[in-house]
């Protein structure tokens, strides 16, 4: 017995220990030592900073969900065209994670800055298009999302500063992938609390009023978001140009370097290409929930929401698989690399295991802690328990994705996307929807059956192997 307690003693100890760890700024070489470990190391901060990015989006509806259901579905409209954005960021993102991670790996820090320095390049063009377009034709966006009247001019507003502002998600998400990637994941995730606690400051204010400051409404919620991730990217690029920092960008690497641009540039395209086919779907499932009304698209957007806060977090221990995996192979170290996503993906399974469980009998209450109304709560809650059914694969296929883009296989994962979304989720939930007449259960329907063969899909193909020799 004695043996049992000292024993235990230890694990709690090794725990603290990996945990503290884990928080501090510390150079620590992934390509060697134990594998569990490493994806711990890793993975906490990867998983409080996609913690934090996910406090954005259901701080956000907490408060706008205040103002009804005509703002709620402003908001999950412009959200389904910002997933466009969000599809260019996180492939820039993913292409950033894997070059820079592959450099570190061959101990050559200062390629990795350079490529670090490209990305924002790239970001800064891409921002520029995204947000003039976004700024000038907003209303003419919701018009085309199928947005009512009320609904547009509540929300015409939100979109204008939300896609106008799109610098602040393009670049927030750039610079954490240039510190995950060399593994310096502890400064990723302090950006967003910094961001996450401007947010939650500003959000009421901005929205409600208070005192001389007036009540913007919708429109307050992505004022208060744009400055919040503006504040944490100045706290990134503070700590990027830091000559103590582990990638250290220097004066002379600020030129744009084309070589490097371009290279990255194709490394991107299949992570865009990818996220663009998976968000688009998003859209096309919210243009195909339009037709039922606000009420239906605020029970939808709330549970997408909700679904977006519980998977952005499980979503870091991919990104913890993509480093180790980049950072093995750039070592040289392929078996080590597998061994790191497999363990990361039982690791993930459990998590959204237990996640699901308690997602789907407390269904009801968590919805209608956005919006108590009935017709919203029963949607909603329908809704939410059909993407948790699909969780305990998704986790698996989450890391198996990620790690094929963090060894720099981005096409594999677009052709996985195409056939799971476009050609099966599309189609399915409109024939669901509106053929067979399930409504919105159709629409949850096909969520729930593409989800399960886009997992399927990525398993497979890691179980494969050929992503241990791409060369980036």
């Amino acid at each position: 017995m004695r043996v049992s307690k000292h024993g235990f003693r230890r694990r709690i100890q090794w725990i603290r220990t990996v945990v503290k760890t884990s928080l501090a700024d510390q150079e620590r070489d992934f390509t060697r030592g134990p594998i569990n470990t490493a994806v711990i190391l890793l993975a906490i901060p990867m998983m409080l900073e996609m913690l934090m990015e996910s406090v954005f989006v259901i701080v956000d509806m907490f408060w706008v969900a205040k103002l009804g259901a005509d703002a709620i579905a402003a908001v999950g409209l412009t959200e389904a065209v910002i997933t466009l954005c969000y599809a260019i960021a996180i492939g820039l993102s993913m292409a950033t994670t894997a070059m820079v991670a592959r450099r570190v790996g061959e101990k050559n820090p200062e390629a990795a800055a350079v490529v670090a320095v490209q990305s924002l390049w790239i970001g800064l063009l891409v921002s520029l298009a995204i947000g003039l377009v976004g700024a000038l034709y907003a209303h003419e966006i919701l018009v085309l999302m199928g947005a009512s009247s009320q609904a547009i001019d509540q929300g015409a507003g939100y979109t204008s500063v939300m896609l106008g502002g799109s610098i602040s998600i393009i670049y927030i998400f750039l610079l954490n992938a240039i510190f995950r990637g060399a593994g310096d994941a502890a400064i990723a995730m302090r950006s967003l609390w910094l961001a996450n606690g401007v947010n939650l400051i500003l959000d009421p204010i901005l929205i409600f009023g208070w005192g001389p400051i007036p009540a913007y409404g919708v429109t307050g919620a992505a004022i208060a978001t744009t400055i919040g991730r503006s504040i944490g990217i100045a706290y990134q690029l503070y700590h990027l140009f830091d000559v103590r920092g582990r990638i250290r960008v220097r004066a002379s690497q600020l030129r744009l370097n084309t070589d490097v641009a371009l290279r990255l540039a194709k490394v991107s395209l299949g992570g865009i290409g990818q996220f663009l086919i998976a968000v688009s779907s998003w859209i096309f499932m919210m243009r195909i929930m339009a037709p039922y009304g606000s009420v239906a698209i605020a029970g939808y957007t709330i549970a997408v929401r909700v679904i977006h806060f519980t998977f952005l977090p499980a979503w870091g221990l991919g990104n913890a698989a993509a480093t180790l995996v980049g950072q093995n192979l750039g070592a040289d170290r392929p078996d080590r690399a597998e061994r790191s996503l497999w363990r990361a993906a039982q690791f993930n399974f459990v998590t959204l295991l237990v996640v699901a469980i308690l997602l789907v009998v407390f269904a009801e209450t968590v919805i209608a802690v956005f919006n108590p109304d009935p017709a919203i709560v029963s949607i909603g809650a329908e809704g939410l328990r059909f993407f948790c059914y699909g969780y305990p694969l998704m986790a698996l296929g989450m890391v198996a994705l990620q790690s094929l883009n963090g060894a720099g296989d981005t096409k594999t994962p677009t052709v996985i996307n195409f056939v799971a979304f476009w050609l099966l989720e599309i189609p399915l939930a409109w024939w669901l929807a509106v053929e067979v007449d399930l409504g919105p259960s159709g629409v949850f329907w096909s969520i729930l059956i593409s989800e399960t063969v886009f997992a399927a899909l990525a398993v497979w193909v890691i179980r494969r192997g050929n992503w241990k020799q791409v060369i980036i």
